[in-house]
């Protein structure tokens, strides 16, 4: 769950030894990330060079012993690293360790094409190694987002990079903030209290002081001494909210927001302000509607669908054959989905079903009647499924029964990472979240998949693909993938 918080800065009334202390803390915590970062570059540049020279010597033919300049390792690409990530506000930014991944590995693949057109224009693309590039970029990558992780941890306990917070409101909202930060330490955010009308009505205050009411919300801020104060009331309303904000701005530092904006699409959402009419207004962008994101994604399809088709064929093919020596049937059982915009094709997988699944299945609703409830819930059969054989409950087991839909990828009619295939009779208890999930082409994985598998009601996969259409981005398709790994690895929600 991700929130739009909107920031208020207002200046303390005074500067107190908490202030300075504070200040304090803020810049040895950057200092330590600058130089880390820094330090975490060159080692990824001076390893990148050694396993360039070292493959130079034995399997790359060369004329000549690799080197790179010291300029270029210890001055000028670091520097690129640290200019980015200050530009990026990394260094002041709390961001969840995914949002932080995304801004790593971009800023890495910018330094990249960066240092290769500099070269190129320097006239020194011919003696330039390609490998080394592509190394070292990995290797920042991996070595920044690695360095970032452990040290925030450490500065956290510390100390050093924690920011006490109150929270005004002890709803639901603001227990989803209290998992997120429990979930998510190197955000830093230490909840010193709450401010709440009904805290015996509330799971949350259990678990943290309520420090005041509203009435008394000034006095219960003051007595805190903490400068960063977050309203997790979306509910409430407009003259409310201005009267809570102008009540306690002029005794903090920072005010964050969180307005009533639950399902609506973020990524990428963008803050405009018209100040003489005092109107904020939120652009919302459906990613997926862009051709140019769908270019990108149908690129990375292409690339990394061949590439695991390559890498698993004797995989196929021996899964190929257990599925013939286990029962009777095609090896392949073919499926009619819904693709993009309704259209029906065949979704292909190794069958995992006896041929006569579907008079078993009717059998199996006479003699157990509850199972229907099971399937209308979940489209499948929890527990025992008679008409799954011995090798397909393993397949199943472990998503391999859905390996041949890399064909459908390759063809452009499913994607690694997208929305369930849906049967065409569904369709109508899609209901209105239809027409944005079949705005693109359905996935082998998805947001679905690393959120519980079949475990998750149909009512809630209709829920995460719908936002998965409205804010996709080419990494949350890499984390998802990612995820799925260990999702899979670990039969989670899996029959």
């Amino acid at each position: 769950m991700e929130f739009y918080v909107n920031k208020v800065k207002a200046s303390a009334p005074y500067i107190t030894l908490e202030d300075v202390v504070s200040g304090v803390k803020q810049y040895v915590s950057m200092a330590l990330l600058i130089l880390g970062d820094y330090f975490m570059v060159v080692a990824a540049l001076l390893t990148a060079e050694y396993i360039r020279a070292h493959l130079s010597g034995g399997y790359i033919h060369s004329d000549h012993v690799f080197r790179v300049s010291k300029f270029m390792i210890f001055g000028m690409v670091p520097a690129f690293y640290l200019a980015f990530l200050a530009f990026s506000g990394m260094y002041i930014k709390r961001l969840p360790f995914v949002k932080s991944l995304e801004h790593i590995f971009s800023i890495s693949l910018y330094v990249a094409l960066l240092c290769i057109f500099l070269t190129y224009f320097a006239g020194m693309a011919t003696s330039t190694s390609r490998l080394f590039v592509a190394i070292s970029w990995i290797l920042s990558f991996v070595y920044l987002a690695g360095f970032r992780y452990l040290t925030k941890r450490m500065l956290v306990k510390m100390g050093l990079w924690e920011k006490p917070v109150i929270i005004i409101g002890a709803g639901k909202t603001a227990e989803l903030l209290a998992n997120r930060f429990a979930n998510e330490p190197g955000l830093g955010y230490v909840i010193k209290g709450l401010v709440e009308d009904n805290p015996s009505q509330r799971n949350i205050t259990k678990q943290y002081p309520v420090i005041g009411s509203f009435a008394q919300v000034e006095r219960a801020v003051l007595d805190s001494h903490v400068k960063d104060v977050i309203i997790a009331v979306p509910g409430l309303k407009r003259e409310a909210l201005t009267d809570l904000v102008c009540r306690v701005q002029p005794l903090v530092k920072n005010i964050a927001i969180i307005p009533d904006l639950f399902g609506v699409p973020l990524s990428n959402m963008e803050v405009e302000t018209l100040v003489n009419e005092k109107i904020v207004m939120l652009k919302v962008q459906n990613n997926l509607s862009k051709l140019g994101n769908r270019i990108v994604k149908r690129i990375f399809d292409i690339v990394v669908g061949s590439a695991l088709v390559v890498m698993l064929a004797l995989v196929l093919a021996g899964l190929m054959v257990l599925v013939k020596l286990d029962s009777k049937g095609p090896a392949i059982y073919t499926g009619k989905r819904m693709g993009k915009k309704g259209r029906p094709f065949s979704c292909y997988k190794f069958r995992t079903m006896y041929e006569n699944a579907d008079a078993v299945l009717e059998e199996h609703f006479l003699q157990y009647p509850e199972a229907r409830d099971d399937w209308e819930k979940f489209a499948k059969l929890k527990g025992h499924d008679p008409r799954v054989t011995k090798v397909g409950n393993w397949l199943r087991k472990y998503s391999l029964d859905e390996l041949p839909q890399l064909i459908n990828v390759l063809f452009g009619e499913m994607s690694l990472v997208g929305p369930r295939p849906y049967l065409p009779e569904e369709k109508k208890r899609m209901n209105g979240k239809a027409s944005t999930i079949l705005e693109t082409v359905p996935g082998i994985t998805g947001l679905w998949q690393v959120s519980g598998r079949n475990e998750i009601e149909f009512g809630g996969r209709l829920e995460l693909d719908t936002w998965y259409v409205r804010n996709w981005s080419l990494w949350y398709d890499i984390i998802i993938l990612v995820k799925t790994v260990g999702v899979v690895l670990r039969k989670e929600g899996a029959y």
